[in-house]
């Protein structure tokens, strides 16, 4: 069950007292760095983190004027959205339920609910407003280790990389559904073609 996040952080000053309080603030850039050496990050993973931190700032970077994003959330839950992936390697844990509730822990209330949907999107409203989570998922899965692919490709990865079962497989090309869907969606909050603010990055390096 998703966090009530509205509740939380409009309830986090006046409870601020109160031990069971859910807290939430962004980590810098530092702090993140600092978190996922912490936590372990196996290199390649961090330079994943990173290419997905690219990806998703500049989406972030290019919306259209109006477009209410908050870039150091984004920024952050890019980094983390794999914070416990290296553990998961051995324990075979879902990363992305054991991150968010780790994230959740460490006072970071709305970045751990982001990286709890960094894999499967709940409540996804194609026609409401762009939401941090929605920019993470995606550029998730417009990356490839370090390197940006097409959606194609890296559903392809996945299929290769866990589809070990006809239902994972079939659960993996759902989710397909999904995330083109949300590409949809960028796409009418973006400012530019999406493909070329992405492409930038790369010219860019």
């Amino acid at each position: 069950m998703a966090v009530d996040l509205d509740f939380v952080i409009g309830n986090w000053m006046e409870n601020i007292s109160d031990p069971f309080c859910v807290r939430d603030r962004i980590p810098s850039r530092e702090e993140c760095d600092e978190l996922m050496a912490k936590y372990s990050m196996l290199p390649n993973i961090v330079a994943h983190s990173q290419q997905v931190m690219r990806v998703s700032l500049a989406i972030t970077d290019n919306l259209k004027n109006g477009v209410s994003i908050n870039r150091d959330l984004v920024m952050a839950a890019a980094l983390l959205h794999d914070i416990t992936k290296t553990i998961s390697l051995k324990t075979r844990e879902p990363h992305d339920q054991s991150g968010g509730e780790l994230l959740l822990e460490l006072g970071f209330a709305r970045i751990g609910e982001i990286v709890k949907q960094h894999v499967i999107l709940l409540d996804f409203d194609p026609k409401g407003r762009l939401e941090e989570r929605e920019i993470i998922n995606y550029a998730d899965k417009r990356v490839m280790h370090d390197r940006i692919v097409s959606l194609a490709e890296r559903v392809q990865d996945l299929i290769q990389r866990y589809g070990t079962t006809e239902e994972i497989k079939n659960r993996i090309q759902q989710n397909e559904s999904q995330v083109i869907a949300i590409e949809k969606k960028i796409a009418g909050f973006i400012a530019i073609d999406l493909d070329i603010a992405i492409q930038r990055i790369q010219r860019e390096k």
